[in-house]
């Protein structure tokens, strides 16, 4: 019998914890949200785990049916933990200026002048990681935009935090990469070999 999680109405990344606890119960999971961001952010982690996932929507609310793979066992993934400095190479980006300086005018300059210049260096990140105003880079009229999706092309995970997009109503104005959750984020950070913060 498929346990039931019942994630409507829960903020970021409170779905995708609950999905994953779940995961380590019960082979088969129907995790219930009201909003898309929260099935794209459970869907991709169930997915990453080797999972099946089949959505199915009704009028109250989005259900993702969720059959684990034997093989899969959600309390050891990955598999083996590597050591940090075999992982990825993840740049945070926290703001939407680059510097702590007191003139945005300069900061904005600084920003962009690093993101066209970023694809023109060796080694290129891995994730790049946007949270706070950071992610007001990734939407549609940001200055760094198609830099950005020059990046995504090469191979490059862009990930935007969505509870941050929210705060600032953009959620629907994404134009580059994947709108992830904190969850994720704080996976992916821990799992980095080396990270960059601008």
């Amino acid at each position: 019998m498929s346990k039931v999680v019942d994630a409507r109405g829960l903020p970021c990344p409170q779905p995708v914890i609950l999905t994953r606890n779940a995961l380590l119960e019960s082979e088969l999971v129907t995790t219930i949200v009201d909003n898309d961001a929260a099935r794209q952010n459970v869907q991709r982690m169930a997915q990453g785990l080797g999972a099946e996932v089949r959505v199915e929507t009704r009028e109250d609310g989005i259900y993702l049916h969720i059959a684990k793979s034997p093989h899969v066992h959600p309390e050891a993934e990955p598999a083996t933990r590597t050591a940090p400095a075999a992982g990825p190479l993840v740049l945070v980006v926290p703001g939407e200026f680059m510097g702590r300086g007191e003139n945005p005018e300069l900061g904005n300059i600084l920003i962009r002048a690093f993101f066209h210049t970023l694809g023109e260096v060796e080694p290129l990140p891995d994730v790049i990681i946007f949270f706070n105003a950071g992610v007001k880079l990734v939407v549609e009229g940001a200055a760094v935009a198609d830099d950005l999706n020059a990046l995504c092309k090469r191979g490059v995970r862009v990930m935007a935090c969505g509870t941050c997009l929210g705060h600032f109503g953009l959620k629907d104005k994404v134009a580059v990469g994947e709108v992830s959750n904190m969850y994720t984020i704080a996976e992916t950070m821990l799992r980095a070999g080396k990270i960059v913060s601008l």
